[in-house]
């Protein structure tokens, strides 16, 4: 692969599983509050299909309001966790621009956008569905567990106009830090903004604020459907 990570300052550390074979499609994918990329990516390769590479990044740490000022790894900042609390607006829109840069890069070395899913978990799951829904270029899709979508008021005006991209949304069913009923609410809200046809929603009994092998095996099944070999 050629260019250069430098120019793309979060794919210097970010943590890449290149396929086994031509790359054709690639998955990025955002880890939550406080962690990093090597969890995810360790999980990701277990579903990995062999003609798409995986890129995990690494949240900048930053002081985040929420854990008391004290700095973690944090795609932006976070004043609480009520769909009522004022939102981190500059800092989700430059971590959106930091992604969609990543988006860039991959197209700029022959991976276009029409062949990119954006996924995460938690704040890298809203993270992914504000980036998406704003980019100007469609992707091949979204995977968005255990999040919302952040600044949702701000919503349709700064929706791209892109009503076909398909999204695959996952929330456990006894989260206690994500409440189930944010995916609800973040549900009906992506309803009204994009093509509801192309929306699934998933939910897990008996899931907390955490993966399972059965979203893994949904997030496989949609990775594959909207990224096939080619």
């Amino acid at each position: 692969m050629c260019g250069n990570n430098m120019s793309v300052p979060l794919l210097t550390e970010a943590v890449t599983v290149s396929a086994k074979e031509k790359e054709t499609a690639a998955v990025i994918f955002l880890h939550g509050l406080g962690d990093t990329g090597h969890g995810w990516a360790e999980t990701l390769t277990e579903i990995q299909p062999s003609h798409v590479k995986f890129i995990c990044p690494h949240a900048p740490s930053i002081p985040v309001t929420l854990n008391m000022k004290a700095s973690m790894p944090a795609w932006f900042d976070l004043m609480g966790l009520k769909p009522d609390i004022p939102e981190d607006e500059s800092g989700i829109r430059r971590a959106a621009e930091n992604i969609k840069a990543i988006i860039e890069h991959e197209a700029k070395n022959g991976i276009p956008p029409h062949r990119i899913i954006l996924g995460g978990f938690s704040q890298g799951g809203a993270l992914s569905l504000y980036t998406a829904l704003t980019y100007q270029h469609q992707l091949a899709g979204v995977v968005a567990l255990s999040c919302w979508l952040p600044l949702h008021k701000s919503f349709p005006s700064a929706f791209s106009g892109n009503k076909n991209i398909p999204i695959l949304q996952c929330h456990g069913e006894i989260d206690c830090m994500i409440p189930a009923q944010f995916g609800t609410m973040t549900y009906d809200t992506l309803r009204c903004i994009v093509n509801p046809d192309l929306i699934t929603f998933k939910t897990y009994p008996n899931l907390s604020h955490s993966s399972c092998p059965q979203e893994m095996v949904d997030v496989r099944e949609f990775i594959n459907k909207y990224l096939p070999r080619i």
